[in-house]
């Protein structure tokens, strides 16, 4: 069963991202989470779609995708 998750908020400092998942704040350095976040701009990644069940995150402009399951486990 794919387990769902509600996803908050996500924003960015320089070198991380802070992500509200199920009403916790998670903030990781994006050097752990992926190469195309560090290196995008602000609008590629301030443009993400979160799957209905909250899943995962998907930026279009980056064609990149994660799991919220591999962004727990990070932590």
């Amino acid at each position: 069963m794919i387990a769902t998750h509600i996803i908050q908020c996500i924003s960015f400092g320089k070198d991380t991202i802070l992500i509200v998942i199920d009403g916790r704040s998670i903030e990781l350095p994006l050097e752990k989470i992926s190469k195309k976040l560090m290196n995008a701009s602000d609008i590629q990644r301030k443009l993400y779609k979160v799957s209905p069940s909250g899943y995962g995150i998907h930026w279009p402009l980056l064609d990149e995708d994660i799991s919220v399951e591999a962004i727990l486990k990070k932590t």
